[in-house]
């Protein structure tokens, strides 16, 4: 579908379900960039599918306040930490409801069989719901939580304990992270007895601000406001999700007015939208990595020498030029510089393709070789157009003798087949879920997340994930921090990844809107925010 019959589409859908009788007052359109993989941030890791889910539909015992990275009591009012450090007991808040939809009623509050219910889904693998959707919990996996917990007892209905096996300093602030989301137990056993099991990652029952409604494939997802939130209701009556993976064709709805947020404007009409009175442009440092990473398990980027040609190879100087134009630093390391224990005294690898063809060289490839480069098929805020990324990055291949088909799919299948291991070279990127380096390090570059999917590279460095687990177990920052910049010293050497950008981060807004704030972590919140 072309870009004018797209639009005319989409004004169609917007105009009868917007413009309907009754449903136009604080009503929000937030034109969103992607499909979500599911709506249970338990077995996703996208912002986009988060932004659907964890930010909307549930909520979590510890919460990031928003707008900032601290944490702050929701589903647990208070917490104490035993001395040494490996027994955290949570006091649950007492009458908070679940939503109530067509597919379902509660018949009771959340309590902390919802509690045991969500976490030993991931934790446990004689689980009912434990194997649903393909039992694959890449953040909790990917970050050792199943190694990390001992056990998650109830000492009551409104009290939960965690015992953890050693110390963990960033336990507390990977509570608040999505993937901790808190699902009502007495919907999974209904959902047992009608043998729809799947249903609770399609059709999602929470706590959360808004209560889904309904989900159209590849074009909008519908909310309403929850009255009985227990932070209060929602000043938005309903919000609306119009799934827009063109940006200029969400620019377009933003100056139509069929949509009211949108994210990630082109950076080329930055200019003129700061300039409009209808429209605020709001914008921050983002807490981000785009990278590209090489998967070494396959030949030839199993081979160093290749892998550090690679980082010649690249001019990321004109990526910033022509890509962000000019809203993005160049990376150098695997976390942005804003996050503590960044390491400042290493060097970028220079752009020299004469440096990159001397050390294909010495790995035997004097005369290059073939390879395939998978784009990233969706605007993310570390990568604004992974096809023309992608291009770029295959003419620069070309002058080393590296001979690049640049392939891609839709979101969730790419997400998956990156689980699986599937690629050579792909485009990738991330922001920062928990302001701890830890969720950069070990996260994306740790042994487990090799099998958990998180650590596309595929790259397990016995001395690096050494460091990275150290550190973990280590609770002052001062003791954290040198074992953090070694750990980047042997990222360095080693080089999984290309870094290539740390993006500002955009949004783009009808003045009609009130509230809104951009979170350092990345999401879309909209339960403080209203519509004139």
């Amino acid at each position: 579908m072309n870009k004018s019959n797209q639009l005319l589409a989409s004004a169609l859908l917007f105009a009868l379900i917007v413009f309907a009788p009754n449903t136009q007052a604080s009503t929000l359109v937030y034109c969103s960039e992607g499909s979500p993989t599911a709506f249970n941030p338990q077995i996703t890791t996208d912002g986009t599918s988060n932004n659907a889910s964890a930010h909307t539909v549930y909520n979590r015992l510890i919460e990031f306040k928003y707008g900032t990275t601290e944490l702050t009591p929701a589903l647990a009012e208070s917490w104490t930490i035993s001395e040494d450090k490996k027994t955290y007991t949570f006091k649950l808040r007492k009458g908070v409801k679940f939503h109530k939809t067509s597919y379902f009623e509660p018949s009771r509050d959340f309590n902390a069989d919802d509690v045991l219910f969500s976490f030993n889904r991931m934790f446990k693998e004689d689980h009912p719901y434990h194997n649903v959707s393909g039992g694959a919990y890449e953040y909790f996996n990917g970050m050792a939580m199943n190694e990390l917990i001992k056990s998650i007892k109830k000492n009551d209905d409104y009290t939960v304990q965690i015992k953890l096996n050693k110390p963990e300093a960033p336990f507390l602030a990977n509570m608040a992270m999505s993937f901790m989301s808190i699902l009502s137990a007495e919907y999974g056993e209904q959902l047992i007895k009608k043998e729809k099991k799947d249903e609770i990652d399609r059709q999602p029952i929470g706590t959360g601000p808004f209560v889904f409604k309904s989900y159209r494939k590849d074009a909008l997802i519908r909310y309403v406001g929850f009255e009985s939130h227990f932070q209060g209701a929602p000043k938005l009556k309903r919000l609306i999700f119009a799934i827009t993976p063109e940006p200029s064709v969400r620019l377009q709805k933003l100056k139509v007015g069929e949509c009211h947020v949108v994210i990630e404007p082109p950076p080329s009409d930055l200019p003129a939208l700061k300039k409009d009175p209808r429209f605020e442009v709001k914008s921050g440092a983002g807490f981000n990595i785009g990278y590209l990473a090489m998967n070494t398990q396959k030949k030839p980027f199993d081979n160093k020498l290749v892998r550090q040609a690679m980082r010649h190879a690249l001019d990321k100087s004109s990526y910033i030029k022509a890509i962000y134009l000019g809203h993005a630093k160049e990376a150098k390391n695997p976390m942005p510089p804003s996050l503590w224990s960044y390491n400042e005294d290493l060097k970028p690898y220079e752009y020299s393709p004469e440096k990159a063809k001397e050390l294909l060289k010495k790995a035997g490839f004097p005369k290059g070789f073939k390879a395939e480069l998978w784009t990233l098929p969706v605007t993310r805020p570390y990568n604004p157009s992974g096809r023309r990324m992608g291009e770029m990055m295959q003419a620069d291949l070309k002058k080393v003798g590296i001979e690049i088909d640049l392939i891609t799919y839709d979101w969730p299948t790419y997400l998956k087949k990156s689980r699986d291991g599937e690629h050579a070279l792909i485009q990738l990127g991330w922001t920062g879920d928990n302001g701890d380096p830890d969720n950069f390090l070990h996260t994306l570059l740790g042994c487990d997340g090799v099998e958990g999917g998180s650590n596309v590279a595929k790259w397990c460095h016995e001395e690096f994930n050494e460091l990275v687990l150290k550190a973990k177990r280590e609770t002052a920052v001062s003791d954290r921090a040198p074992l953090y910049k070694k750990a980047q010293e042997i990222f360095y050497e080693q080089s999984p990844w290309v870094p290539i950008a740390h993006s500002t981060v955009f949004r783009a807004l009808s003045k009609k809107v009130e509230g809104y704030k951009l979170d350092p972590l990345g999401g879309d919140q909209f339960r403080l925010v209203n519509i004139k």
